[in-house]
């Protein structure tokens, strides 16, 4: 039985899912789509590219609804890959995880100077060129420590603040939106951006970067064992999260190719926040945009922070990882060593600068993809393997929908090589190889440690799982 406290309700989990994909990047990174593929071209790519998404999304929502337990791709792949892929799959995605968390923590400050300008004091020292500031670290290490405390005083407290953040989200997404449909150029068209630009090589420019920016529904599995729904349920809103995001990607496109001209658009660092401007011809729309960017870090924060301390717990409690990262929060209920060592690590991030940590963060995302291809391979492994296994939310053709989704996780894979357009610099390569090492360090630490204990907790934790579903299959007999 769960020791964790079912707390997530049909709203907090699409909050989750959706604060997660929706950060940062939809405000800065506009423009780059619309100067790459116009703004038609832009919505076009972010529809094929969803769809991809969706795909991956939907082996995750079957695997969920019939796994409904901490730790998410942890059980998966253990169920049809064993012991060994499965802590490859998580230690990797937890590195994507932490890639996040750190980054938020950085991008935090760097927002602040957008409402006050040269605030950074206090010449500290300079990382890959950027030069590190007192009052900047500051800001970055207090809101980790605001982010981490929420999460330790529970899942109600962290699903409130992220609900809250989201609406925040919604509420200037919607307002930019608004404007866009009612903005008059003065009588002229000549400031919109036309709607292609380099055809399909000016689309793929965008597609690639689409899986990044649909990174954090998975978050959903890893606190399964929080979510107060039917099983059923669990599937289907997190395939309805990610097509909410993938709305949302589109008509941030729209908006800002509607409103934001090329030239503008080639020379603006907040692209977003200025198309806001000038829909609603007033600085105090893009100010109003920004705090919904802070809002996006801090729910991409939050939820980040949430998904890694609980594949941290479930990878200890399985003895993967020292057992003191398993221990819960006496009175919340929380996996708070876990959580302490992710926001404590986090909190130390701002003293590495911005480079530092976008290397950290490419590097990271190669991880969640290496977990995404895993993943694919343990529902196509199970649909043939096991295919009696009780499925709560079973997807169609699943057979079919595992091939396809392996042959595009491995294509996402592909983008991150040499020669490719988003291909890991050789840094970031390094970064990635220290986290191997370390993971298998670790690992091998624990199997000596623990010797065969991994294998027998799993299996035993399969067993009970099974009994649960029979439960589950004898309460909800198939229909005729």
């Amino acid at each position: 039985m769960s020791e964790l406290k079912k707390s997530l309700g049909t709203l907090d989990i699409i909050a989750l899912a959706f604060g997660a994909m929706v950060g940062w990047g939809w405000v800065v990174l506009a423009g780059g789509w619309i100067l790459s593929a116009g703004t038609w071209g832009a919505m076009l790519a972010f529809l094929i590219g969803g769809l991809a998404v969706i795909l991956i999304g939907v082996t995750y929502a079957e695997l969920a609804a019939s796994m409904p337990i901490t730790g998410g791709e942890h059980t998966y792949t253990h169920r049809a890959l064993g012991v060994n892929v499965s802590f490859i799959c998580s230690w990797s995605i937890l590195f994507g995880y932490f890639s996040v968390v750190a980054f938020e923590a950085v991008a935090l400050p760097t927002v602040v100077e957008y409402f006050i300008p040269n605030y950074n004091q206090g010449y500290l020292w300079t990382i890959a060129g950027w030069d590190v500031y007192a009052t900047w670290v500051g800001v970055g290490m207090l809101g980790s420590v605001i982010v981490t405390w929420l999460n330790i005083r529970g899942m109600e407290v962290s699903a409130w603040f992220q609900k809250t953040a989201v609406l925040g989200i919604l509420f200037v997404g919607t307002l930019l939106f608004i404007g866009a449909v009612m903005f008059n150029p003065e009588g002229s068209n000549s400031v919109q951006a036309p709607a292609f630009i380099g055809g399909i090589g000016g689309m793929m420019a965008v597609i690639v970067m689409v899986p990044f920016m649909f990174v954090g529904f998975d978050v959903i599995p890893q606190a399964a064992e929080e979510i107060d729904l039917t099983r059923p349920n669990i599937g289907k809103f997190l395939i309805l999260s990610i097509v909410v995001a993938v709305m949302w990607y589109v008509g941030i496109a729209w908006s800002v190719g509607t409103t934001l001209p090329l030239l503008q658009a080639e020379n603006s660092t907040l692209a977003t926040a200025d198309a806001m401007t000038n829909a609603w011809h007033g600085k105090w729309a893009g100010i109003l945009l920004v705090i919904g960017g802070v809002l996006g870090i801090l729910s991409s924060w939050n939820a980040f922070l949430i998904g890694g301390s609980r594949l941290l717990y479930a990878m200890s409690k399985a003895r993967m990882l020292p057992a003191f990262l398993s221990k819960l929060h006496p009175k919340y209920k929380t996996p708070s060593n876990a959580i302490l060592l992710i926001g404590g690590l986090a909190t130390l991030a701002p003293l590495f600068g911005r480079k530092m940590l976008v290397w950290i963060v490419d590097a990271g995302g190669f991880g969640i993809v290496i977990a995404y291809t895993c993943v694919a391979i343990s529902f196509l492994v199970l649909r043939y393997r096991e295919p009696d296994m009780v499925r709560p939310f079973r997807i169609p053709a699943g057979k079919l929908v595992g091939i396809v989704t392996i042959a595009l996780s491995f294509g996402i894979l592909m983008l991150y090589m040499p020669g490719m357009p988003s291909a890991l610099t050789p840094i970031e390569w390094w970064i990635f190889f220290g986290w191997t090492v370390l993971g298998i360090a670790l690992y091998g630490y624990a199997r000596v440690k623990y010797p065969g204990i991994s294998e027998s907790i799993m299996a035993e934790e399969l067993r009970e799982l099974k009994i649960v579903n029979q439960l589950w299959l004898k309460d909800n007999p198939p229909k005729q």
